[in-house]
């Protein structure tokens, strides 16, 4: 290589990383001009007395109706009469059995679409054998100044709270709303792909009544610090554009079974063995989404100077990005339908072979993969094709809702004026929420939880130990508050 071609190289390579450090310099985040939050009138103190009273009330869903302790959800249902006597006044109160409930606040403009607010009743039993575990018992709602702890306090009777308390509070300021605004709290939501849930019920009540809801907000992603020394140090909002779905399919191989003393070369378990090692080494594909890019696009623009010369190149590395993605199980989940053997099943004694093999695989599948195309995958990747495949119970992957909307405008207006160091970004909910079952009446449905919350709480809900930053209440009632002013006003 001569001289002339050499420095035209490095000359290239020169003018490539100026220009790629002008565009990191100019790689920023969007400007803040939402302007400061106008403080919402908020009773901090009875919003933590309700919610410990709300705790108290263990109204536990389960799989088994018949094993419903039905009368708590009845106490539930007055402890909120006695709670919110101007909800109980002014709002249509509505029983979809057995413990579903509809407020209907009726807007001046019946030709406007209405909003609704979603929570659930619901709490996760506690854990057999763990009851000493907790440092206050958790069915007391226990107020230490810091925490209110309990089972639902996270999880979420807190945001169902906020969202009574900030209705209750409009009530009292005569604010009247334009709009339709319902307040739907589903029984069961815990019961992952429930066959009585209660959303779905209200959903087609609803449905059947013609009624077609402009925007939809439920549980969903918190407010989480987002911080890495020299990089970043901000607070990250993300708002649930879509959920993924689930199924749990079970895999199954027949023998003839027999005495333990004369195998075969190989089981039913050493076959169903093959089974599992086909499905765990083909797993689904990945996929970067547009919320994905979304997501890194707005959180790169708000690191600091040197990590932005790479942030700032990610739509041209998307193959590269997909692949590493792909080998962090944890950040996997959000490009690609996951795969998770999660029980197996032989014979009844030692010394019997086994005649079904089974195990049971859940899947959680993105967005535009059906359970069907899961059955096709498995019977696809896996070598024995005398494999029976049986779908247990499944629940589809919802759709995305635009983030172009005016709820999503205003939840990420919220998010910006009342956290001025925030970041507001789109994201895939790994789980699921009743919101998915709203699809067939409403096109903006969003999961976002009001709660500045760190990580090692949030992975508390359902555990022992469930608590939740009595601070947090008050800005979630305004927050709930601003938003229903923000929607329901036109």
């Amino acid at each position: 290589m001569n001289k002339k071609v050499k420095r035209a190289i490095w000359a290239a390579v020169g003018v490539l990383t100026a220009a790629n450090c002008v565009r990191a310099a100019l790689y920023r985040p969007e400007k803040n001009n939402f302007g400061l939050f106008h403080s919402e009138p908020a009773d901090a103190g009875r919003a933590a007395k309700h919610l410990s009273e709300a705790i108290r009330i263990p109204t536990v869903s389960r799989p088994d109706p018949d094993l419903v302790d039905w009368p708590q959800f009845a106490r539930f249902r007055d402890f909120l009469d006695d709670a919110y006597p101007l909800i109980r006044l002014n709002l249509e109160k509505e029983l979809i059995p057995p413990a579903s409930l509809i407020y209907r606040w009726k807007g001046a403009d019946p030709g406007l679409k209405p909003i609704a607010l979603l929570s659930h009743q619901d709490v996760v039993p506690v854990s057999e054998g763990t009851l000493q575990d907790w440092t206050h018992p958790p069915f007391d709602g226990f107020n230490d100044g810091e925490y209110i702890w309990g089972r639902g306090s996270l999880d979420m009777k807190n945001h169902l709270i906020c969202v009574m308390e900030a209705v209750e509070t409009l009530l009292e300021e005569g604010f009247k709303p334009q709009r339709d605004v319902y307040l739907l709290f589903g029984h069961d939501e815990e019961v992952v792909a429930s066959e009585f849930a209660g959303a779905k019920s209200i959903m087609e009540t609803l449905r059947d009544r013609g009624v077609l809801l402009e925007s939809v907000i439920d549980e969903g992603g918190a407010i989480l610090p987002a911080k890495v020394k020299g990089i970043i140090n901000k607070k990250l909002a993300g708002v649930g554009i879509a959920e993924k779905g689930y199924a749990d399919i079970e895999v199954s191989i027949n023998q003839s079974g027999g005495h333990s003393s004369q195998p075969p070369k190989h089981t039913g378990l050493g076959k169903l063995a093959e089974v599992i090692r086909d499905l765990e080494n083909n797993q689904f594909d990945g996929k970067i989404e547009p919320f994905l890019l979304d997501l890194l696009d707005t959180v790169g623009r708000n690191m600091s100077y040197p990590a932005r010369l790479l942030t700032c190149n990610l739509k041209y590395m998307k193959p590269l990005l997909k692949q590493i993605i792909k080998q962090i199980p944890p950040a996997a989940c959000m490009i690609r339908t996951t795969t998770a053997v999660t029980m197996a099943q032989g014979s009844p004694a030692a010394n019997v072979l086994p005649q079904i093999s089974s195990a049971t695989v859940n899947f959680r599948h993105m967005p535009g993969t059906s359970t069907d195309d899961i059955v096709k995958h498995i019977k696809k990747v896996v070598r024995n094709k005398d494999v029976n495949v049986k779908v247990v119970r499944y629940q589809e992957a919802s759709k995305f809702s635009p983030t172009d909307s005016k709820t999503y405008g205003v939840i990420k207006e919220l998010c910006m004026q009342m956290y001025p160091d925030s970041i507001v970004a789109p994201y895939l909910v790994m789980g699921g929420t009743d919101a998915h079952y709203y699809e067939p009446i409403c096109e903006n449905i969003y999961r976002f939880a009001p709660f500045v919350v760190n990580t090692g709480l949030l992975l508390c809900a359902h555990a022992t130990n469930e608590r939740v930053p009595v601070e947090t209440l008050k800005n979630g009632v305004e927050f709930f508050k601003a938003y229903v002013r923000k929607l329901a006003s036109e």
